[in-house]
């Protein structure tokens, strides 16, 4: 048992000291990268630094109260690195306990810490890196509530449900869970003994109810606010990202907002091939032309969107499948004018053949995880756990809900999850590699017909 403790730490040593060496290069090296949205964040952090005056709802509070606690660009990009490295850590720790072996924990958490879009994102001022941080602690405490009955605890309950809530007031995609995991878990869970158990009334609704609290609050203090049931007083402006793509079937009641969005459709349409995010150009002759204010033409725009919806239903059933599929292409955000002039051609072939790989690796995880659902002999062969079924269940719930809800930078919506995409490849790949070479040694002692 102490040589296996050895070999463990040794393993682990092996990925932290490779974690660390990566982040200290970018510390030296890289620089804090902001993009449109960082602006908005930081906003937000400095109306929470002012008591929250002037709060205007349009991002939920876990991203800019991060910025708040952490202050400058600086110190940010050095947070998420700390983040980044505890992810890695629990990762490896994680697949370690899950499957039994050092070298595949190792491997696992090399495969996050390696991942340029992963690590990258760790210096981007986004909130990409906090959320990976909340799904891995929430579904690593799965991994342990999953793994035996003695650890289906109330505190580990309350653990799983406050790290999802976290990650919904993170990332609003993620709203659903709490509702989700305690589902899941609700239903039958089996053990490594093959017992199928049902969790008790008081550790199902610690499993729910904490997460729900978080969001609840959150969602009180819009509706107070601004009138609007919701985790955002941007859901009007999300819904035209979808509807813009068939505004002109708008009834007459509404035809100065008609006519401003398609105007400025066409225009976008000119300038980049597609209307996506034409409403943030349209947003002041909107309101202008309509009296409303920001939120009001958001409840406007929702209102509008629904009844588009209704009526064209196979219009926007086109838009949500192209939006699902652009959700797998795997981008890259990085910033090559960071580093000295000599890496920036590497550094721009690594993070291309970083984005290939990773559209790669989702389209195996599309294939292995369709069959996995079909065939008990693939699940075997691959030792599909509950934990591994719920990574899976997870990534393909996420990928339906934000194509439902959004049509905009729809690639970027699964960085948060690309860490399950690539554990469930490689642990597949781990699997039918051991699979192929046990039937191969099976079939040495197979007598040979005469």
């Amino acid at each position: 048992m102490k040589s296996q403790e050895r070999n463990l730490w040794k393993w682990i040593g092996l990925v932290v000291g490779v974690a660390v060496i990566i982040r200290l290069a970018l510390l030296l090296f890289y620089s804090p990268v902001s993009y449109d949205d960082t602006h908005n964040y930081r906003r937000l952090a400095e109306a929470i630094l002012n008591g929250w005056q002037g709060y205007d709802g349009t991002r939920p509070p876990g991203y800019p109260l991060f910025l708040a606690v952490m202050g400058p660009d600086s110190s940010v990009m050095g947070g998420q690195l700390g983040l980044g490295l505890i992810v890695t850590l629990v990762l490896s720790l994680t697949v370690w306990k899950a499957s039994g072996s050092p070298i595949f924990g190792a491997a696992a958490g090399l495969a996050h810490t390696l991942n340029l879009q992963q690590v990258l994102f760790e210096a981007n001022l986004l909130s990409e890196t906090l959320t990976v941080f909340w799904t891995v602690l929430c579904l690593s405490g799965v991994f342990l509530w999953l793994s035996a009955l003695g650890r289906r605890t109330l505190p580990l309950a309350v653990g799983i449900s406050l790290t999802a809530g976290c990650a919904a007031l993170t990332r609003s995609l993620f709203v659903f869970l709490p509702v989700w995991l305690a589902f899941f878990l609700a239903i039958r869970s089996r053990l490594p003994d093959g017992k199928w158990i049902r969790p008790d009334l008081q550790k199902l609704a610690a499993l729910l109810l904490p997460g729900l609290a978080l969001i609840g609050l959150w969602v009180g203090f819009i509706y107070r606010s601004f009138g609007t049931i919701s985790v955002s007083t941007m859901n009007g402006y999300h819904m035209v990202q979808h509807t813009g793509y068939f505004f002109e079937y708008v009834p007459d009641e509404y035809a100065d907002v008609r006519e401003i969005y398609l105007k400025y459709r066409d225009q976008r349409i000119a300038e980049y091939g597609t209307q996506g995010n034409t409403i943030w150009q349209a947003i002041p002759e909107l309101q202008q032309a309509t009296g409303l204010s920001f939120f009001e033409l958001s409840r406007l725009l929702s209102k509008i969107s629904l009844r588009l919806i209704l009526e064209h239903p196979d219009r926007f059933a086109g838009t949500a499948l192209r939006g699902w599929w652009l959700f797998w292409r795997g981008p890259v955000y990085a910033s090559a004018e960071s580093l000295p002039l000599g890496f920036q051609p590497v550094f721009s072939a690594l993070v291309k053949g970083t984005q290939g790989g990773l559209f790669l690796l989702n389209l195996v995880f599309l294939a292995t995880s369709s069959a996995a659902l079909v065939s008990r002999k693939l699940r075997s062969a691959w030792k599909i756990t509950p934990f591994l079924a719920l990574l899976a269940g997870t990534v393909w719930v996420t990928s339906i809900l934000q194509t439902l809800l959004d049509h905009g930078d729809n690639p970027r919506f699964l960085v948060p999850l690309e860490w399950a995409v690539v554990l469930w490849v490689l642990w597949v790949g781990w699997y039918s590699y051991a699979w192929v070479k046990s039937s191969r040694r099976a079939g040495e002692f197979v007598p040979v017909p005469k």
